[in-house]
């Protein structure tokens, strides 16, 4: 029979559309799946070739097999450290919108690597911390299994944090694993439980001391600078001055943590606080002379506003997260690397050491490790950082990466156990806190509101300037989520590194 010329044909059409809807769809999902394969995938194939690389350097060597196990164990660790711990000190610039996600990502990438080639420790000791009795664990194959359990627990731990959105301390991590795998080794008096409650006080001591002093240097910010008439000229006068602090913090916090490789700068500083605040103090006056014309220059014919301000803060804040990622390599590749070492050491030299140096192609699998693990997956964390616990702006950004070189100097100088990723946490949960507290109760910026009323500024949300009201300016769903992450990091490394040994002992 032939067909209707004036058919529409209204079924097939629709049916149509949706079969190519279903397959676009199906195209997405294909998509992402496979990008979300492809990330574990090339972490697979970068511990499969740090195993394989370390197979050809060690195949003539007693406890080959060992040493490569070990290796991809460290490479393993080195990925999570990069994929959790680094959003820490980029974290706050890409909220802020200073930085882009790749470029903070290039930027912590070339740093971190940098800091753990140039300047990260050739010497660590083998019991992280001195939290287990040498004694108790001398038996080299008892002290290896240790050593290899830590490294497995905090790893495994440090993943689960990141799939959770939780930035964790990977310091604690390790603690946690070398404490758990020392108790079922030798029981709980192998365990220096007055230093154990020490690193336990660092819970609260290091995200505290992180966030006052985030949230004073934002006062000083919002008093001195923001709701002045002149904001302009307030700013040549003042951000010159935090830009000098901000260089004499950092060149003290890397004089302290992160050039201790260094011979000169060692012998020199030898861990004295009261020399690298001096070297800092130094630093900070030639960068107030540097700075002052460059400010004043850069912000002629600016406007009046708050945007204007960020600009100003803008790149000094990105210095600061390259500051921080090169310290944090300096120091924080230890965990990955430090009891690959001492494995390394113990199953060759057939004893415990009391320290070891780090050879150069141990030291590439923590650098490169840590990169990779940033570039893979370090995304997740950057973005919770930087913009799910709070709203950050440049110069919310700055106070939270200038208050945790502070900490730090502060913490070495007292001789307290401290957590980077606590401290810079801490401060952005300080800036949050802070700014809820100064939006309600606030009569400068009341004032100022009043005095400016119809124009349009940009801090924070606009309230009536004759009524105070409670503004949640931090999620707490995210901030319980990562307090209980920080209180349980130990003891969870601790229970998985005691099970780890206890299955390794048995079929090893």
């Amino acid at each position: 029979m032939p067909s209707n010329s004036n058919d529409p044909s209204p079924k097939m059409k629709p049916t149509l559309d949706k079969d190519l809807s279903k397959i676009t769809y199906m195209e997405h999902a294909s998509g992402s799946l496979g990008r979300t394969l492809m990330m574990p995938g090339l972490a697979i194939i970068f511990i499969a070739g740090c195993a394989a690389i370390t197979m050809g350097l060690t195949n003539d060597q007693p406890g080959s097999l060992m040493i490569v196990a070990a290796a991809a164990i460290g490479a393993y660790m080195a990925i999570n450290i990069g994929a959790n711990d680094v959003a820490n000190n980029v974290g706050p610039a890409v909220g802020s919108k200073a930085l882009t996600l790749v470029g903070a990502l290039v930027i912590a990438a070339i740093c971190e690597s940098a800091g753990a080639l140039l300047a990260g420790g050739d010497v660590v000791g083998t019991i992280s911390k001195g939290i287990v009795d040498k004694d108790a664990v001398a038996d080299p194959r008892i002290f290896t299994l240790l050593m290899m359990s830590a490294l497995i627990s905090a790893a495994i731990w440090i993943n689960l944090a990141t799939v959770l959105g939780a930035p964790v301390s990977t310091t604690h991590s390790i603690v946690g694993g070398v404490a758990g795998a020392g108790i079922a080794a030798a029981g709980f008096m192998a365990v220096d439980w007055g230093e154990m409650a020490r690193i336990a006080a660092s819970w609260v001591i290091s995200p505290f001391l992180g966030g006052l002093i985030a949230a004073l240097f934002l006062a000083f910010i919002k008093i001195k600078i923001i709701y002045r008439d002149d904001k302009i000229a307030a700013a040549r006068r003042w951000v010159p001055v935090l830009v000098a602090i901000m260089a004499g913090a950092f060149t003290a916090y890397l004089a302290l943590k992160g050039l201790k490789k260094i011979d000169f700068v060692k012998q020199a500083i030898d861990d004295n606080v009261l020399r690298a605040l001096s070297v800092g103090a130094i630093f900070a006056i030639i960068t107030w002379v540097i700075s002052t014309p460059l400010i004043r220059r850069q912000s002629e014919g600016m406007p009046n506003r708050n945007q204007s301000l960020r600009k100003l803060f803008k790149i000094p804040l990105i210095f600061s997260a390259a500051l921080l990622s090169f310290a944090h390599g300096a120091n924080d590749v230890a965990n990955a690397i430090g009891p690959l070492a001492a494995i390394v050491s113990t199953v060759q030299e057939g004893a415990v050491a009391k320290s070891v140096e780090i050879p150069l192609w141990v030291m590439m699998i923590g650098a490169l490790g840590i990169s990779f693990g940033l570039a893979l997956f370090g995304p997740k964390l950057i973005n919770m950082v930087g913009a799910q616990i709070t709203k950050l702006n440049p110069m919310r950004a700055f106070c939270v990466a200038l208050s945790a070189a502070i900490t730090v100097i502060i913490a070495t100088w007292l001789a307290l156990p401290v957590s980077s990723t606590h401290i810079a946490v801490g401060g952005v949960f300080g800036v949050g806190f802070f700014r809820e507290w100064y939006t309600a109760n606030s009569k400068r910026r009341r004032n100022y509101i009043r005095r400016t009323a119809g124009r349009r500024t940009a801090e924070g949300p606009t309230i009536s300037p004759d009524t105070k009201r409670q503004y949640r300016l931090v999620r707490r769903h995210h901030f319980l989520t990562i307090i209980a992450a920080w209180v349980i990091t130990v003891p969870m490394a601790g229970l998985l590194s005691a099970t780890v040994f206890l299955l390794l002992s048995a079929v090893m």
